[in-house]
């Protein structure tokens, strides 16, 4: 299963009001729970190969969980004029295209549509992410070369 058709799988749980769905191969286990339409979570954890091992019990394999933080009302509340930039992908966000090259945008720089505000590796491929809206950026979300989840934000815009 690759990276897109995990992330659509995603999609479909938190669309489908189902509260947990759990997916198993020989390869690896996938579990997606759904809280009240707010968080997903997402645990995945690859299979061990089997060795034999004399007369001791196995060790418990270990799990990645990745739970969104939710952001305080007061702050939701003091943004809601704004429209948050989310991420497409699961990956590293970059805000320039080369360590000696500029940011994509900064805050106050007007954008339109279509102007690429930062890239996001994935599995070795950078990403561009483009704007789908004009206005100007009032706050980056995210620090430069940190991982970012799926549908995490990225930026708010103001866009009057």
């Amino acid at each position: 299963m690759d990276l897109k058709e995990i992330q659509n799988l995603i999609k479909f749980v938190a669309k489908s009001g189902t509260s947990e769905v759990k997916l198993e191969t020989d390869d690896f286990k996938i579990t997606i729970k759904t809280g009240s339409g707010e968080s997903v979570t997402t645990v995945v954890q690859q299979a061990a190969v089997p060795v034999q091992q004399p007369a001791i019990a196995p060790a418990p394999t270990q799990e990645v969980v990745a739970v969104p933080t939710a952001a305080p009302p007061a702050a939701a509340s003091e943004d809601s004029k704004y429209i948050t930039v989310k991420s497409p992908i699961i990956g590293t966000f970059y805000r320039r295209p080369s360590p000696d090259k500029p940011l994509f945008v900064e805050v106050g720089q007007t954008i339109s549509e279509g102007d690429v505000l930062c890239v996001i590796e994935a599995m070795k491929l950078f990403n561009e992410i483009e704007s789908e809206i004009s206005g100007k950026i009032v706050k980056v979300l995210v620090d430069d070369a940190s991982p970012v989840e799926f549908d995490q934000p990225l930026f708010l815009v103001d866009p009057s």
